[in-house]
């Protein structure tokens, strides 16, 4: 440990330059790490729905109002990463994760005591930059740390925040009841906090020339370009068109899901699926969250195998049928449990794909800060989400909504294969 080419970790996170001389096995301890804080930030997004009701009970607010601070957490959360990402990739990811982790615990403590929509506002957008922080160095962590595994390692860290918040869901929905939502948030904004604040501490930064593995079977850059330097090239915008119309169209077709399953006539009625008995609406809702996190390691683990763009055909296509299928057979209860598993199943792997086609495309130096400018286009589609409800308003039904989000993603999986493809070969090349 002691040889002069060794890269010692400094207090800041930073390796010295050099060559990396930890165990094949100390990666996959950066990877569970990493995955731990994102289950630990999850609740910020997935657990807020528990907590609007009893804030509208006690103040009396609207809950269009409330839900306001949500639409701010979300744009602090995705717009700001960009900016997280160039700290991470420049000072390493202790230092990132650790003011995350005390602004995530932060945000949920002034939850705890605000009295006024102001303050809750504040709240959202203090916690949203935390989540963007925590969020933006695990992904670009990952993709740095596992050059040979980028869509398993991006996959398994989203699948984190994806479905991390399934764990503490049940225990602040109980703690709500018991003792109330102000100190539900306290709590549990200290504790999740704390965690981070913690794990924060043994991540180090990967190697700035990891060794290169045989058994790598995506094409990848041969230099890294600066984020100013990739949104001055057309692939970079082609990718973000493509993140925009599926996040868009998977979200315009989940995030209306009680509506329709209500316009539908079918969102208490009980299904029987293997013995499990649940309300239709329910029995959806939970099967978004396990399959809105198995599929991003497993989309991942597959683009590692035979390629990005063959992958991202294959999930946005079945992306595509899966909304047309939930719409024409979507009134039967079982067809409904199923077919929404289908698009949830389709449409979550767009967080570890993009991210590690982006490092594939841009390289290894400047990964988070990237990923980070690409991730923004998760806030510009949930822009475009409540034109769904307009467009239903509008049309008197579903139909329009449903034909524009398949559209779109049949839309993405045609950009994949015909265009994505080639220009990315072509951008490769020209570096090498």
């Amino acid at each position: 440990m002691s040889h002069p080419s060794a890269a010692i970790p400094n207090p800041a996170g930073v390796a010295s330059p050099g060559i990396s001389v930890h165990s094949p096995a100390y990666r996959w301890g950066q990877l569970l790490m990493g995955i731990v804080c994102m289950a630990m930030i999850a609740n910020l997004q997935y657990g807020w729905t528990l907590f609007v009701n009893p804030i509208a009970d006690k103040h009396g607010w609207s809950r269009a109002a409330i839900q306001v601070a949500f639409t701010i957490f979300v744009l602090t959360e995705t717009w700001l990463v960009p900016i997280e990402g160039y700290l991470v990739d420049k000072f390493g990811p202790r230092p990132v994760v650790l003011v995350g982790g005390i602004l995530c615990a932060a945000g949920w403590m002034i939850n705890s005591v605000a009295d006024s929509l102001a303050l809750l506002y504040v709240a959202a957008a203090v916690g949203g930059v935390g989540a963007g922080a925590v969020y933006g160095t695990c992904v670009g962590n990952a993709l740095k740390w596992f050059p040979d595994r980028r869509g398993l390692a991006a996959g398994l860290t989203a699948a984190g925040f994806g479905a991390g918040s399934a764990l503490t869901i049940v225990p602040i929905s109980a703690f709500i009841k018991s003792d109330g939502y102000e100190a539900a948030f306290l709590y549990f904004g200290i504790g999740q906090g704390l965690i981070v604040f913690l794990i924060s501490w043994g991540l180090t930064r990967a190697p700035a020339h990891p060794k290169k593995s045989t058994e790598i079977s995506v094409q990848q850059a041969k230099r890294d370009y600066s984020p100013m330097e990739i949104v001055r090239t057309p692939v970079f915008w082609v990718m973000y068109a493509m993140f925009v119309m599926v996040a868009a169209g998977g979200l315009m077709a989940t995030a209306q899901l009680g509506p329709i399953a209500k316009d539908f006539k079918i969102g208490d009625t009980p299904v029987n699926i293997m013995g499990l008995i649940l309300p239709a609406l329910t029995f959806a809702l939970a099967i978004d969250r396990v399959l809105n996190g198995i599929t991003r390691p497993f989309f991942g683990w597959v683009s590692d195998q035979i390629g990005r763009e063959p992958t991202m055909f294959i999930a946005f296509a079945l992306e595509a049928v899966g909304i047309l299928a939930l719409y024409h057979f979507g009134q039967n209860p079982i067809a409904f449990v199923i077919l929404t598993g289908v698009v949830f199943f389709a449409w979550g792997e767009i967080y570890s794909l993009f991210p590690s086609t982006c490092a594939d495309t841009f390289g290894s130096k400047y990964a988070a800060a990237n990923a980070g400018m690409l991730y923004t286009a998760k806030g510009t589609a949930s822009l475009l989400v409540p034109l769904s409800s307009v467009l239903a308003t509008a049309t008197g039904s579903w139909h329009s909504v449903f034909i524009v989000a398949s559209v779109m993603n049949a839309a993405a999986a045609l950009l994949a294969w015909f265009v994505l493809k080639p220009m990315r070969r072509k951008h490769m090349n020209k570096t090498e």
